[in-house]
């Protein structure tokens, strides 16, 4: 048995940390155009509208790629499916980065869009199948800060690249070189499941860690269940589990609000902060850094919580923190000031709210949908979040250039209060087997 626990935990060590750093590597290669957005519009002479409409178009896109892909991740080797996914994503950075016409930088975004889509969903798969629900909100949110540490990293990197080369485009050629190496690094370390390692299902493995006693019916009804066509087994899996289950649906609206937030912040913090509180762009790479940075602690405290306090429920979890998130936009709205160290704090605060929920959403899915169809789950969630690119894209470029940032943030303090309410209406969602606890 002690053989076969140490290799079991190996490979579950190997796995976090493999698929963190990959997705990491997505993220410098979909958040590193958020620097290059003030430079492109005074060099190129694009408007914000068109810069929103290339983060629309990109995450549109996107949010479609993860559900279509979040099918076929359940059924595939997350090793070849997320390094493929990674190195076409930065050969769609280099094509961005060598073009000089609109039309066609938008063509290389959306396909980066299409691609980023072959991200997550192996990530989904690994993370299921390799811990079980009772320990997945810890395992997610230490995950999870791949998010944060990406855009963090991408923010600072990009800023140095600017000090440097005084040129946007190698804010896509840098990051792109070291996407491509990533993509080597995810398929040499990455595998599939247990199962297909030789080892036993994660369930039985925790059962037995725990010292708990295991049902020979489970294992009985996991052949099964193996044995099922493949046809009927999609079908009826994605019916039972995710289309219709309602708490999925209110889980995915929500995060569609969550996502309001967390990417219109994202992706136009250096600009805002450059425009409307005259910080220096290089120092709002900084500033913004913050935001992605301290929403690590707001993920982990959040997993935490989720696993030791209210057992497995995570949106009681969310809840607060969309609380949280809604006073302080509120805050950083009413006040007034061109200090650095302010408005970082400001981000870094609402980073910590935010990025608890944007963590605790894919956990709550796939316990919901159990690993049957776990990337499935989070593939609608996915398609609901990354649907807000049509407000946060095109939509904040629209309000911002045509109003104000005031009523950009009037806005967005609308969609954090939207996400707490929806949160109160599936406060008892958990894993089967953690509401049999409850």
């Amino acid at each position: 048995m002690e053989p076969t626990n140490k290799s079991y935990e190996y490979w579950r060590v190997r796995i976090l940390y493999t698929t963190m750093f990959g997705y990491i590597f997505f993220y410098f290669i979909r958040k590193n155009i958020s620097m290059a957005m003030p430079l492109m519009e005074s060099d190129l002479g694009i408007s914000k509208q068109e810069l929103g409409l290339f983060l629309t178009l990109h995450g549109l896109l996107y949010g479609f790629s993860r559900f279509t892909n979040g099918i076929i991740a359940d059924r595939v080797n997350p090793r070849w499916f997320m390094a493929a996914g990674l190195f076409l994503c930065a050969a769609a950075n280099f094509g961005f980065g060598m073009s000089n016409t609109v039309w066609l930088m938008g063509i290389f975004w959306v396909v980066n869009g299409w691609f980023q889509g072959m991200g997550f969903p192996p990530c989904a798969k690994s993370l299921t199948h390799w811990f079980a629900a009772e320990e997945r909100g810890v395992k997610f949110s230490i995950w999870n800060i791949s998010h944060s540490i990406g855009a963090g990293l991408v923010f600072l990197l990009n800023s140095g690249v600017i000090l440097l080369f005084h040129d946007w485009r190698y804010c896509f050629f840098i990051p792109g070189t070291i996407a491509m190496l990533g993509a080597i690094f995810l398929f040499e370390r990455l595998r599939d499941s247990p199962e297909s390692m030789g080892l036993e299902p994660v369930e039985n493995y925790y059962a037995k860690k725990h010292g708990q006693t295991i049902e020979e019916t489970e294992t009985i009804e996991k052949l099964d269940e193996k044995t099922e066509p493949i046809r009927e087994s999609l079908g009826q899996t994605l019916y039972k589990h995710v289309y219709s289950n309602p708490a999925i649906w209110i889980i995915s609206f929500a995060n569609f609000f969550v996502y309001i937030v967390r990417f219109s912040i994202l992706d136009w913090a250096p600009t805002f902060l450059k425009q409307a509180k005259g910080i220096d762009i290089a120092q709002s790479g900084v500033v913004s850094s913050c935001y992605e940075l301290i929403g690590v602690a707001g993920m982990l405290c959040g997993g935490l919580l989720m696993d030791k306090v209210f057992r497995g429920h995570g949106s009681k979890v969310c809840l607060l923190y969309m609380l949280g998130c809604t006073i302080t936009m509120g805050f950083f709205w009413w006040t007034d000031s061109s200090s650095v160290l302010v408005n970082a704090l400001f981000l870094a605060v609402l980073g910590f709210f935010i990025y608890g929920p944007q963590c605790l959403i894919g956990v709550i899915a796939a316990n919901i949908a159990t690993k049957k169809a776990a990337a499935a789950a989070n593939g609608v969630t996915g398609i609901f979040g990354y649907m807000s690119v049509i407000v946060t894209g095109w939509g904040v470029g629209f309000i911002a250039e045509k109003y104000d940032w005031n009523s950009v943030f009037l806005c967005l303090i609308g969609a954090s209060f939207m996400a707490m309410i929806l949160f109160c209406f599936v406060l008892n969602a958990a894993a089967p087997e953690q509401q049999d606890k409850t």
